[in-house]
């Protein structure tokens, strides 16, 4: 997957992506102090959403318009209201854009209906993100899929009948590069429902895609686990450090926590490394004087049979290999020796070819 100069993949270190959302407060220097902070943690790229209210739901008061659900963080709240709130401005979707740019990070988003896309289009985006709840959004994902451009797609929720049905619709409307993202959407997501077996499972099913995880989690273990199981895209809310009341901030890392969040996985990253036997680098390579060798463990003279009781296998490693000490039991020394004396194969009668 190729995002400009940026190349996705397995063997390249993993692609991080900092979600403001809505953590802007409805405050456009929060908004850019979020695309500062972003750029500071070290992420690749920072996220904005693209709609407004009225592209996402209707200004409705019934109960299919109310968010019922006593566990949820926006319980009492009408759907209308959370996403004026929620909802980044068009009109400063350029600023941000441009900020990212100046710091050297790439910038893009998740739009919510086909007029975002044709806004973002207009901002000439390099990337497009589809949330969770948009997967099954089919006049959407045509809209993104033509553009051509690269699409990362959020799996909460999605069976793996929906996952399928959405990556049709993408191909078949012109999508080349399409990353999936396993999500736990709840918010925030406990570790333990994370799943994070659906990496490797998605990455099987959908060999010509890339496979990452959408974090809804607390901490930095589900994108450790993630690292070792293969993921090459995270994503992750960010929020201003300090008191918070922001619509997402309680799943939201701060700036130090995204910095270390970034840090976690590139160093999970370097953990994995390459298929190597042997000493991994120098370092290691010295280590190998503390093997065991063989070891004249009494003076010798020259013609006395080796025995066990005037040679050993023992630390360190500069001698003969231990493997040999069976067979130079029973031969004849070919000079004097000292005890502490490494054994080396012309020692030993025999044993100098």
């Amino acid at each position: 997957m190729q995002i400009l100069d940026r190349k996705v993949a397995k063997n390249q270190r993993p692609f991080i992506i900092a979600e403001i959302s809505g953590n802007h407060m409805g405050n456009f220097q929060h908004a850019m102090d979020l695309v500062g902070a972003a750029a500071d943690a070290g992420v690749d790229a920072v996220k904005l959403q693209t709609y407004r209210a009225d592209t996402i739901t209707l200004d409705c008061d019934g109960p299919d318009f109310q968010i019922n659900d006593e566990n949820s963080l926006w319980h009492g709240r009408r759907l209308y209201d959370l996403y004026d709130e929620a909802h980044t401005p068009w009109e400063w979707h350029d600023a941000l854009f441009a900020e990212a740019k100046r710091l050297g990070i790439m910038a893009f988003s998740s739009p919510f209906d086909e007029t975002a896309v044709d806004l973002l289009e207009s901002l000439h985006v390099p990337l497009y993100k589809v949330a969770s709840f948009e997967s099954t959004f089919v006049p959407l994902l045509r809209k993104i899929a033509v553009t051509g451009k690269p699409v990362i797609v959020s799996c909460g929720l999605a069976s793996i009948e929906d996952i399928n049905e959405t990556y049709g619709v993408l191909r078949d409307a012109g999508a080349k590069d399409i990353c999936l993202l396993s999500c736990t959407s709840s918010y925030p997501a406990a570790v333990a429902d994370s799943n994070l077996r659906r990496i490797p499972a998605l990455a099987e099913q959908f060999p010509d895609c890339q496979i990452g995880l959408s974090d809804h989690t607390i901490g930095t273990t589900a994108a450790i686990a993630a690292v070792a199981l293969g993921a090459t895209v995270f994503e992750k809310h960010l929020k201003l450090a300090g008191p918070d009341e922001s619509v997402d901030g309680a799943f939201s890392a701060t700036p130090q926590q995204m910095k270390e969040y970034v840090q976690v996985i590139n160093e999970g990253w370097d953990a994995l490394g390459v298929v190597k036997f042997g000493p991994a680098s120098e370092a290691e390579k010295k280590s190998e004087q503390f093997r065991r060798s063989i070891y004249v463990s009494n003076d010798i003279k020259s013609g006395d049979v080796f025995t066990s009781d005037n040679i050993k296998c023992v630390r360190p490693g500069f001698g003969l290999h231990t493997k040999y000490f069976e067979c130079v039991l029973g031969q004849t020394a070919t000079q004097s020796l000292t005890k502490g004396t490494p054994l080396q194969r012309a020692m030993v009668t025999g044993l100098d070819d």
